[in-house]
C-alpha cells in the first residue's frame, strides 16, 4: 500500500479491459456510482498488483469529476485461492475416503483416486505408481490428466538405484520415504531438464508422495499443478493425509485379498479347499445340465501318507504334500480341477466324459504314472501309491455334496477291498473293469494277429449275379471263437484302437482283392467300413494311400462305406477328404442312408458312387405305405444323383421283389449270404467266371 500512496494515481496503468472502461465511463456521466471490482494493475516497475476499484461521481469546482478508490488486496486474494485450494483437497480426500469403502480392488481404487485428484482437486496430473522389487523400478499403474506416454517423458528416472549420479523425484520419495516438492518447476535444477515437457502441459509445481504399507513404502503418488508455489505446509499437510488413506486402503485390500485366499484355497499347496471346490463342481454340474453331458468326480487318497509323517516328521509330510499337489497339477494341466480337501486327501473334477471307459482308463494311466514318480523327502526317493473313489453325475448325484459322498464311500470300499480304485456303484465298477479287461485283450489280439476279414456277398437285383462284397471285421479268440462285433467293436471305437484295426482291415481287403485276382478267381471289389475316428485322423488319406500303393490295380478294387452321419458332422471337412480319396481311383459309397438328415444341397456336392438304405427302411418298406414310399424316393433321389443304390439287410424273397420294382441296383443280406470267411467266400462264391461279376479280373 505504501507504494500507492507515495504515487499519484496516473503513475498506475490499469490493465482492465476497454470495455469495462467504457461502461465506468457510461456509469460516472449518468451520475451513477461503479461498483466494486477486482483489478490487476500495473506498476510501473512492471509488476502487478491486485487492486479492488471503487468509482463515484461527484462535483469539483462546478463541474463533473469522479472519485477513484483504489485498495490493493493482493493477500486477500491469495488467501482465498489458497482457501479454494485446500477446500478442493478436502473434497479430494473426501471423495477418496468414499471411493475406499466402495472399492475392494486394488486397481479399480487407484483409477478411481487418480480420477478423483484431477476432477475434484483440478491437478493438472495425478498417478500412482508401484514398487517392483524384481526390476528395481517403480512402475505407473494408475494416472490421470496425462497418457503413458507422457509420464514416461515427465518422470523417466523410475529406476530405485541409478549407476548416474542423479535419481529420479520418484526414485526419491522411495529411498527417503519423505515427501519430494518441487515448488518452482521453471527453476529447479532437479527437473532442469524436463522444463519444458512440464511447460507444454502448464505443469508449475509438483510433489511426489510415497505410499507406507506396514512400515514399507510401496509406491508413490504423484501430483502435478499448474500453479507456482502450490505445495506450501498446509496442502501439504492434506497430501501427506491423503497419501496415507490411499495406503491404508493398500494394506485393507491386501488383508481381505489373504482372508479371501484362506477362505478358499489350502495355504500348503496352493490348490482349492473344500469350500471353493464344492462351488467350481456345482459350475462344473451346471454346465453338464445344459450341454447334456456328464461328469464325473474322484477322491484320492494317499496311502502310508501317516507312516511317512510321523517317522520323517511334519516338514516332510508338507513336503511330499506340496510335491504331489504340483505332480497333479502338471499331470492335468489344469489347476482349477483340483483341490486338497483333507490331511492326506485331494479331490479332482472331470468336467465332461463321454464313456466310463474314458473314466478308467484315465485313473489306470495316472496312477501307473504316479507310482512310478520319484517323491524326494529329506535327500531320500520314496514311491507313493494311492487309492480312488469315483462318483458320476447325474448317476451318483445331483449336486456337488451328494457326489463327494458318494466318491468318499467309493474311496472307502476300495480301501477296505484292496481295490486301487472303485466307481461308487458296483454295477459301474463290474462293467468298467470288464471293459479294461477286453480292452486289454483286443489290444493282445491285434499283436496276435487274432482278427479277421468276413465278406457278406452283394448280388444284383435283376440278374442275380456277384457284384461285389462287404469286408467285416471278426475277432476269432482262440478262448472261446468268434466274438460277437457287437461287443468289441465299441471298445475299439472307445479306445482309439479301431484306427490300428481299422488300417489293418484296410490292408488285408487289398491284399486279398489282389490275391484274388492273381489267382484268376472274379476278383470283385471290397468294400471295407470306415469308422467316425478314422477319417477324422490327420493320416487317414496318407494310410489309403499306403494301402493301395502296392499295386497299380489295387484302388479299382476297393471301396470305402461312411456312414452319413459321420459325413454330416462336417460335411465340408468330409467332402474335402472323401474327393482326395475319390481322385485315388477309390469308390466311395454312402452307408447307412436315411439316418443323417442329409440336405439336398450337400447330397449333391458329394463325391460319392452309391448309396446304401440303411437296413431298418427295408424292414419298414413291407410293413406300410410309408416305408415302400421313403425307399422309393431315395432310390430315385440317388439315380438323379448318378449314384447306385444298394439295400442292406435283405433277408425275405418279399423284401427282394419290392425292391426289383423300385429299380434298386443291388442287395445285400441273410437272403442271399451272411458273412462268411474268405476261404469259405473263394470256394463258393468266386469261382465263377469273371465275365460274370461285377469286375472282370482282368480289367
Amino acid at each position: 500500500t505504501d507504494s500507492l500512496l507515495d504515487r499519484p494515481g496516473l503513475s498506475l496503468v490499469a490493465a482492465e479491459s476497454k470495455e469495462l472502461a467504457e461502461q465506468r465511463r457510461i456509469l460516472l456521466y449518468a451520475g451513477l456510482s461503479v461498483p466494486l471490482s477486482d483489478q490487476v494493475y500495473l506498476r510501473l516497475d512492471g509488476t502487478t498488483v491486485e487492486v479492488e476499484v471503487a468509482s463515484a461521481p461527484i462535483v469539483l469546482e462546478g463541474r463533473p469529476a469522479a472519485l477513484v478508490t483504489v485498495r490493493e488486496i493482493t493477500a486477500r486474494k491469495e488467501q482465498e485461492r489458497k482457501i479454494g485450494r485446500l477446500s478442493r483437497i478436502h473434497a479430494v480426500l473426501s471423495g477418496i475416503n468414499s471411493a475406499i469403502v466402495r472399492i475392494r480392488d486394488q486397481q479399480g481404487l487407484f483409477n478411481e483416486a487418480c480420477r478423483i485428484v484431477v476432477e475434484q482437486g483440478r491437478f493438472a496430473i495425478a498417478w500412482i505408481g508401484l514398487v517392483n522389487p524384481d526390476s528395481s523400478r517403480i512402475d505407473p499403474v494408475a494416472w490421470s490428466g496425462a497418457e503413458q506416454a507422457l509420464l514416461a517423458k515427465l518422470e523417466p528416472r523410475f529406476v530405485l538405484n541409478p549407476t548416474g549420479p542423479r535419481r529420479g523425484l520418484s526414485a526419491t520419495a522411495v529411498a527417503e520415504g519423505r515427501p519430494v516438492v518441487v515448488n518452482d518447476v521453471a527453476n529447479d535444477e532437479r527437473v532442469a531438464s524436463l522444463t519444458n515437457e512440464h511447460r507444454a502441459h502448464s505443469i508449475a509445481s509438483l510433489a511426489i508422495l510415497p505410499l507406507l504399507v506396514s512400515g514399507e513404502v510401496a509406491g508413490v503418488l504423484a501430483l502435478h499443478a499448474d500453479t507456482p508455489g502450490f505445495f506450501d505446509e498446509q496442502e501439504m499437510k492434506l497430501l501427506v493425509e491423503l497419501a496415507a488413506d490411499i495406503a491404508f486402503a493398500m494394506e485393507l485390500i491386501a488383508k481381505d485379498k489373504k482372508l479371501n485366499y484362506l477362505a478358499y484355497y489350502d495355504v500348503l499347496t496352493g490348490l482349492a479347499n473344500r469350500s471353493l471346490f464344492f462351488e467350481r463342481v456345482g459350475q462344473y454340474i451346471r454346465s453338464a445340465v445344459t450341454g447334456r453331458h456328464r461328469l464325473a468326480l474322484f477322491l484320492i487318497d494317499l496311502e502310508r501318507f501317516k507312516n511317512i509323517n510321523d517317522s520323517l516328521g511334519q516338514a516332510a509330510g508338507d513336503t511330499l504334500l506340496r510335491q504331489v499337489a504340483q505332480w497333479l497339477t502338471a499331470k492335468v494341466g489344469d489347476a482349477s480341477v483340483l483341490a486338497r480337501v483333507d490331511a492326506d486327501h485331494f479331490a479332482a473334477v472331470l468336467p465332461q466324459i463321454r464313456q466310463e471307459g474314458d473314466v478308467a482308463r484315465l485313473i489306470e494311466s495316472m496312477m501307473a504314472s504316479f507310482l512310478q514318480h520319484p517323491f524326494r523327502l529329506n535327500d531320500a526317493v520314496f514311491r507313493v501309491s494311492a487309492k480312488v473313489g469315483v462318483a458320476l453325475f447325474p448317476d451318483d448325484g445331483l449336486d456337488a455334496d451328494g457326489l463327494f459322498r458318494n466318491a468318499e464311500a467309493a474311496l472307502k470300499k476300495a480301501k477296505a477291498n484292496g481295490e486301487r480304485f472303485l466307481f461308487y456303484t458296483q454295477r459301474m465298477t463290474e462293467m468298467v473293469a470288464g471293459k479294461l479287461t477286453l480292452e486289454n485283450q483286443l489290444r493282445q489280439a491285434l499283436d496276435k494277429e487274432e482278427f479277421v476279414l468276413h465278406y457278406q456277398p452283394k448280388v444284383n437285383l435283376v440278374s442275380g449275379k456277384l457284384t461285389g462284397v462287404e469286408a467285416l471285421i471278426r475277432w476269432n479268440d482262440p478262448r472261446t471263437g468268434l466274438v460277437s462285433p457287437a461287443r468289441f467293436i465299441p471298445v475299439l471305437e472307445e479306445t482309439g484302437l479301431i484306427n490300428e484295426v481299422g488300417r489293418w482291415a484296410l490292408r488285408k481287403a487289398v491284399e486279398d482283392f489282389l490275391r484274388w485276382r492273381a489267382k484268376g478267381l472274379a476278383a470283385v471289389r471290397v468294400a471295407v467300413n470306415v469308422s467316425p475316428l478314422q477319417l477324422r485322423n490327420e493320416g487317414f488319406i496318407a494310410e489309403v494311400r499306403q494301402a493301395i500303393g502296392i499295386d497299380t490295380h489295387a484302388a479299382e478294387g476297393l471301396e470305402l462305406e461312411i456312414t452319413e452321419s459321420l459325413i454330416m458332422e462336417d460335411v465340408r471337412n468330409s467332402i474335402t477328404r472323401l474327393r482326395t480319396i475319390r481322385a485315388m481311383g477309390v469308390r466311395i459309397a454312402v452307408d447307412d442312408f436315411g439316418t443323417g438328415f442329409s440336405s439336398l444341397s450337400y447330397l449333391s456336392r458329394l463325391p460319392v458312387d452309391a448309396l446304401k438304405i440303411d437296413r431298418s427302411f427295408v424292414v419298414e418298406m413291407t410293413t406300410g405305405p410309408e416305408g415302400l414310399a421313403l425307399v422309393s424316393t431315395i432310390i430315385n433321389l440317388a439315380h438323379s444323383l448318378k449314384m447306385n443304390v444298394i439295400a442292406e439287410g435283405v433277408e425275405t424273397e418279399e423284401q427282394s421283389r419290392l425292391l426289383r420294382l423300385l429299380d434298386c441296383n443291388e442287395m445285400q443280406g441273410f437272403l442271399f449270404s451272411k458273412p462268411v470267411p474268405g476261404e469259405v467266400l473263394e470256394a463258393k462264391f468266386l469261382t465263377l467266371p469273371a465275365s460274370e461279376t461285377g469286375v472282370a479280373a482282368n480289367s
